[in-house]
């Protein structure tokens, strides 16, 4: 997989998604500081990379509705609601579920894979 991580998101997450073995980039590294979120949206889309982030802007940037309204049609994300020292433990708990939802997304008629990372819970939406 390939990952996009957005300027909110600590150098820990990544870290950990390389230790599993994926493809990770940081928008801090690729473009400029405090870039629109619809611009990250469309690199994130061109890389075919899942966006990571802390930013809930997202959520009516690309919703979950179906395709033929959505902008960002083949954006998938990755939300995280917890306590930012957190963050890479709770994604390193969560791979095995962030690894399973993307095969079943990619099999899937919309492959947009959307989960929700928070202290108390994860959420998928399919």
């Amino acid at each position: 997989m390939r990952f996009l991580l957005d300027e909110n998101v600590p150098n820990s997450v990544a870290a950990v998604l390389e230790d599993h073995g994926h493809e990770v980039s940081s928008v801090r590294d690729i473009m400029p500081v405090a870039s629109p979120d619809p611009v990250v949206a469309t690199i994130s889309e061109e890389m075919d990379a899942i966006l990571v982030s802390h930013d809930k802007d997202f959520r009516s940037i690309a919703p979950r509705v179906h395709m033929s309204r959505a902008r960002f049609r083949r954006l998938s994300r990755i939300a995280l609601k917890c306590n930012e020292p957190q963050d890479a433990q709770r994604v390193e708990k969560a791979m095995s579920l962030i690894e399973a939802e993307y095969e079943i997304a990619r099999q899937s008629e919309d492959s947009r894979m959307i989960i929700t990372i928070a202290n108390g819970y994860i959420r998928t939406e399919r």
